[in-house]
């Protein structure tokens, strides 16, 4: 599977990947602070179990920082 994250193009080798799975392959240390948007909408946390990325989504990874 082929999806844009973050607008760079990445391979997965699953057919199927939801958002949290998709949240373990790229940022396995860091699942807090996190929000995801998939084609302009965001995901609420309690969805990412459920919700299927597609190969045509475009997604967006924005994690909180700290600082001033």
């Amino acid at each position: 599977m082929e999806l844009k994250i973050n607008h760079q193009i990445k391979q997965f080798s699953a057919e199927t990947l939801s958002v949290q799975s998709l949240l373990d392959l790229e940022i396995p240390s860091k699942q807090t602070g996190i929000a995801v948007a998939i084609n302009n909408t965001v995901v609420p946390k309690i969805n990412w179990n459920q919700h299927l990325v597609q190969e045509t989504d475009e997604i967006l990874i924005i994690s909180a920082t700290q600082g001033g």
